[in-house]
């Protein structure tokens, strides 16, 4: 039997307070009764603090609890284990967490970088598919960030259309789903504070849009207004995605007419046809749309 982490998170708030003043009360809950049941099997007697409503709390009888998880091999109260890695907690003891511990993807992101050396025993390709900790990417190393919206799209990207625009260093990643995307939304918001061009490459839809304004993007790569207008279908828009027009909307209003962005949104919006990324046509004949 061990503490859970919402036991020990009462009682190392308990600790906390109790340098100021000499007991505290709490009221009776689950977690409370579990504190009880934890410090019987442990053969530490509450005592007259226990009663049939409230369990008091004092520096003696944390100290007695802190001493036997000591004892235990288990982090004592003032080291949290929220947020940590599994290998963090286990400096601190022998307890894991999972449930409060820091997730293994945290910081991931999938990257798309040129290769550069050839590894024995693998086929050579032209660009090489990292999962890297956002944190040691150098955002001055690069000019454009290339958000991609769909895995498989991702996999087979070749970003020649950065060096159409006049970007020769892309940074090129996936967007994310649950494995990655809690990262990726905290190096786009690092990359916003940069101030440099942040594209987007995903479906023409009010998702793939609504994606876009959601993280910051300054420009849609999308195939040219002629080709998306004679591809694109209503089986392409989804019924389920409209309620998410409405931003779309809102977006569109406050655009002048003659903005390059305003056309396609007529195709979108107004015609509610869509065109998913895979029917994009050749990569080298997409083009740069600004989003504002």
């Amino acid at each position: 039997m061990h503490l859970s982490p919402r036991a020990r998170i009462l009682l190392r708030e308990a600790t906390q307070k109790l340098r100021t003043r000499p007991d505290m009360e709490k009221m009776r809950s689950k977690v409370v009764d579990e504190i009880v049941a934890w410090c019987e099997a442990h053969d530490i007697e509450p005592g007259p603090r226990l009663t049939h409503g409230r369990l008091r709390l004092d520096r003696d009888l944390l100290d007695r609890i802190n001493d036997t998880l000591a004892a235990l091999g288990h982090p004592r109260l003032e080291n949290s284990l929220a947020g940590l890695t599994s290998a963090e907690q286990a400096r601190l003891g022998n307890l894991e967490h999972k449930s409060v511990r820091e997730n293994p993807r945290e910081h991931r992101v999938l990257a798309s970088l040129p290769a550069e050396d050839s590894r024995p025993g693998l086929v050579s390709r032209p660009r090489d598919v990292l999962d890297l900790d956002w944190r040691d990417i150098s955002l001055d190393a690069f000019d454009v960030l290339i958000q991609v919206e769909n895995l498989d799209g991702f996999y087979a990207f070749d970003p020649v259309i950065s060096a159409q625009a006049g970007w020769y260093r892309p940074l090129v990643l996936y967007r994310g789903d649950r494995h990655y995307g809690g990262a990726f939304a905290r190096l786009a918001g690092a990359w916003k504070r940069v101030g440099k061009a942040h594209l987007y490459l995903g479906d023409f839809d009010a998702a793939g849009l609504h994606n876009a304004l959601g993280s910051a993007a300054t420009h849609l790569v999308l195939p040219p207004l002629v080709f998306l207008a004679s591809q694109a279908s209503g089986e392409q828009l989804p019924a389920e995605q409209y309620p998410l027009q409405a931003s779309l909307r809102d977006h569109a209003a406050g655009l002048p007419a003659d903005h390059p962005l305003a056309s396609y949104l007529a195709i979108l919006l107004g015609e509610q046809r869509g065109l998913l990324q895979q029917w994009f046509g050749p990569v080298e004949a997409l083009e740069v749309v600004p989003m504002a």
